[in-house]
C-alpha cells in the first residue's frame, strides 16, 4: 500500500479542524505542532496517509478554510517506512477500486510536461532528428529511441486533464504546446528531405504514411494505458505508452514525404499522426471520467462537464472524418518515380 506525506502551513486556528479531518480519513498518523514567528500565529500539520485518502483530505481541507489563501499544503511520496505498514484486508480493496494520485498531484506533472519552454522545443528539435534519420535509413531501433526522447504526448494529456478539470487555463497552453511541437517537427522534416534526397522508399518510412483501423484500437489502448499510469503514479510506465502511440514519427514523415514531393503520401501520414492525436485524447478524457478526476466545487463540476460534451462530441466527428479518410486511403501509396517507370516500360 503506497503512502504520502502531507504537510500544511496555515492559521493556527485551523489546527484542530485539520487533525480532526486527518482522523476522519484515517490517517496513519498525525501531529500538529504551533509557532508565533514575527507575530502571525500559525500551524504545521504533518500526516501520512494512504494514497487514495489524499484526495478526499485536500478536498475536506479546502472546503473546511474556505477562501482563505494563507495556508499550502505540500504532498509527498513515502519510498518505505519502518516498520513496515500493512493495511487492513477493507483498505486494500477500497485501494484496489480508487486512484492513486491526487487531483493536485496529476495536475502538476501534465502541466510540468505541456510547458511550451526551451526544454520542449529542444528535445522536439532533437527527437524529430533522430526520427528522420531512422525513417531515412530504415533504422527500427534509432526510431524507437526517438520516440522515447520525443516530448509530444505530455500536450495531448494535459489538454485531455483540462477538459476534465474544466481548466481553460491548462488546455489553452497545451494546445499552443501541442501545434508548437507538431509545427516544429514537419518542418524539420521538409528541411531533412531537401538536403537527404534519398530513402524516401525505406519500408520504415512508407509505412508511416499508412494507416488501418488497428491503428485506432493501438491509440485507443495507448492513450487510456498513458492515464492510467499517472492516475496510479507510475510515471515509468510512459515510456511503453510514448514508444505506442508514436506521434514523432508520423509527424516527421509528413515533413519527409513534403519535401519530396509526394503530397499522397504525406496526407497518408497526417492521417496517422491525426488518428493518434484524437483517439489518444479520446480515450484519456474517458478515463479521466471513470476515475472520478473532477473538479471540487459544483460549480466548476458543471463548467467542466458543458467542456466534456463539446470535446467528446469534437473527438468523436473528428474520428468519424479520419475513419472515413482511411477508407478512401485505403490503396497502397505508390512512389511517383515507380510509376512513371511503369508507364515508360508500357510505352
Amino acid at each position: 500500500m503506497s503512502l504520502r506525506v502531507i504537510e500544511i502551513t496555515a492559521p493556527a486556528g485551523y489546527a484542530d479542524t485539520l487533525v480532526a479531518l486527518a482522523e476522519q480519513y484515517d490517517a496513519v498518523e498525525v501531529f500538529a505542532a504551533r509557532s508565533a514567528d514575527a507575530g502571525e500565529a500559525r500551524c504545521i500539520v504533518h500526516l501520512v496517509c494512504e494514497t487514495n485518502r489524499v484526495q478526499q483530505f485536500t478536498d475536506a481541507a479546502q472546503k473546511a478554510m474556505g477562501a482563505d489563501d494563507s495556508w499550502r499544503a505540500v504532498m509527498i511520496a513515502v519510498e518505505g517506512t519502518v516498520p513496515a505498514y500493512e493495511p487492513e484486508r477493507a483498505e486494500r480493496r477500497a485501494a484496489f477500486r480508487a486512484g492513486a494520485a491526487s487531483r493536485e498531484e496529476i495536475r502538476e506533472e501534465v502541466a510540468r510536461n505541456a510547458e511550451l519552454d526551451s526544454t520542449f522545443l529542444v528535445l522536439t528539435f532533437l527527437s524529430a532528428i533522430v526520427a528522420a534519420i531512422g525513417l531515412l535509413n530504415d533504422n527500427v531501433a534509432v526510431i524507437i529511441g526517438a520516440m522515447v526522447i520525443a516530448p509530444l504526448l505530455g500536450p495531448n494529456l494535459a489538454f485531455a486533464l483540462g477538459t476534465a478539470l474544466g481548466d481553460r487555463e491548462l488546455m489553452f497552453k497545451s494546445m499552443r504546446t501541442n501545434v508548437a511541437g507538431i509545427s516544429l517537427t514537419v518542418t524539420l522534416g521538409v528541411v531533412i528531405a531537401l538536403f537527404w534526397r534519398e530513402g524516401f522508399e525505406a519500408p520504415e518510412l512508407v509505412s508511416r504514411t499508412k494507416v488501418g483501423y488497428d491503428g485506432i484500437a493501438l491509440a485507443l489502448a495507448s492513450g487510456a494505458a498513458a492515464v492510467l499510469s499517472l492516475v496510479a503514479g507510475l510515471s515509468s510506465a510512459l515510456v511503453g505508452v510514448m514508444v505506442a502511440v508514436a506521434l514523432m514519427p508520423p509527424a516527421v514523415a509528413i515533413g519527409i514525404m513534403l519535401g519530396a514531393g509526394n503530397p499522397e503520401a504525406a496526407l497518408g501520414a497526417a492521417v496517422l499522426l491525426g488518428v493518434n492525436v484524437v483517439c489518444v485524447n479520446l480515450a484519456a478524457q474517458t478515463v479521466f471520467v471513470v476515475k472520478g478526476i473532477r473538479p471540487r466545487t459544483w460549480w466548476e463540476q458543471k463548467a467542466s462537464a458543458t467542456s466534456l460534451r463539446l470535446n467528446f462530441a469534437m473527438w468523436l466527428a473528428l474520428l468519424a472524418a479520419l475513419i472515413g479518410a482511411i477508407t478512401w486511403l485505403d490503396v497502397p501509396v505508390v512512389p511517383t518515380q515507380l510509376i512513371e517507370s511503369v508507364q515508360d516500360a508500357v510505352e
